[in-house]
């Protein structure tokens, strides 16, 4: 279905994202090798060929210059042309790849893809075609592993000497009182899986959060993803287990040097344990030892985040809107809740009380 548009200078071809060539997909990784760009799994054209097969509105923008691909946007396409960021709600990296040097102007862009608006929440720093259309800068903390996993726990130890012997210490509790405890990295457990994504669909309800796993597309992208065995995109599951019973995993994507703290969870049962700790420590260990040299664990406030963290990333939420009736109809859908949204994050004692409310929603819809 390859659809072709004009920019000055550029021509467009729009296509569906496994339309996309092998070649295509090589330029695609050297763009974004040259652009000196973070290897993040989420801007992997694999990431936005599984989107393809679960979300039809998925396309991508490929932008040529002479012939030859110069830049990728990958994007989705909703009523009224209104788009959004490939995998929006789930992807924590987002924005185009585009050869260093290239210059374009955001809405003739947006009118070379039909869209009248491109939503994002996680944009990439160094995206400067969208950065001036962002509304706030978040911050997304990463751990740096790349020394080492020896190199990383003695800078945390001089920075939070009680949280890693505290964790430590729990995960002996737990094979004292509960059995032995095995931790696998990239393990294939079906079971694992399953127990994972109930474990989070509970935290959701209970927080009174959008359950993600309640949509269909977001189950089916997960078990792509797991299946993948591209080098640059593929899913991770690593499991704690205790006297062989699962009781803490997450489900995260990898590239060769970046792994994306994506989907973590544990078993309530064994929550004095702190396995979820227990198990991240476990998992930076591993993937260190593995070629690791990143692990993002994506933006939003979590205490256990600052306690492991070595520096923060910046990401960017925002719109890019053109003056056509589908532009106004985003922004009156959903600018108002996006800055209430703003407006309780930056107010942190508001936030706080917020939070406690969805915990509330979220028992009473237990009940």
């Amino acid at each position: 279905m390859t659809q072709e548009a004009e920019l000055p200078g550029k021509r467009v071809l729009i296509l569906k994202p496994d339309e996309l060539s092998p070649s295509d997909q090589k330029m695609w990784r050297e763009i974004r090798t040259e652009s000196g760009a973070p290897a993040n799994p989420f801007l992997d054209p694999a990431f936005t060929t599984a989107v393809g097969q679960v979300r039809p509105a998925a396309r991508v923008a490929v932008l040529q210059d002479d012939g030859s691909p110069v830049g990728f946007f990958p994007y989705e396409r909703g009523p009224l042309g209104q788009g959004r960021a490939i995998g929006l709600g789930v992807s924590d990296s987002q924005g185009a790849v585009l050869r260093p040097g290239i210059r374009l102007d955001a809405r003739r862009l947006l009118r070379s893809c039909a869209l009248s608006s491109w939503e994002f929440d996680n944009l990439e720093a160094g995206q400067g075609v969208f950065v001036p259309h962002a509304v706030e800068e978040l911050a997304s903390p990463v751990v740096d592993i790349g020394e080492g996993f020896e190199r990383y726990t003695q800078r945390l130890r001089a920075k939070s000497p009680g949280f890693l012997r505290q964790t430590l210490a729990k995960e002996r509790r737990l094979a004292r009182q509960v059995g032995e405890v095995r931790f696998a990295y990239d393990a294939k457990d079906p079971g694992a899986l399953r127990a994972l994504m109930e474990w989070k669909s509970a935290q959701y309800r209970r927080t009174g959060r959008r359950d993600r796993f309640a949509q269909e597309w977001i189950t089916r992208l997960v078990g792509l993803l797991g299946e993948s065995e591209e080098p640059e995109c593929r899913g991770v599951l690593s499991v704690l287990y205790a006297a062989d019973r699962p009781v803490a995993a997450h489900f995260g994507l990898r590239s060769r040097t970046v792994l994306s703290w994506w989907f973590p969870a544990y078993d309530r049962a064994y929550a004095k344990y702190s396995p979820g700790l227990v198990l991240q420590l476990r998992m930076l260990q591993a993937a260190a030892a593995d070629g690791v040299g990143t692990v993002d664990l994506g933006s939003g406030p979590a205490r256990y985040k600052e306690s492991l963290k070595t520096r923060d990333l910046p990401v960017y939420e925002g719109v890019v809107v053109r003056p056509v009736p589908g532009g106004a109809a985003h922004w009156v859908s959903r600018e108002p809740a996006r800055a209430a949204r703003r407006f309780v994050r930056n107010r942190p004692r508001l936030a706080g009380a917020a939070a406690r409310a969805l915990e509330e929603v979220g028992r009473l819809r237990g009940h």
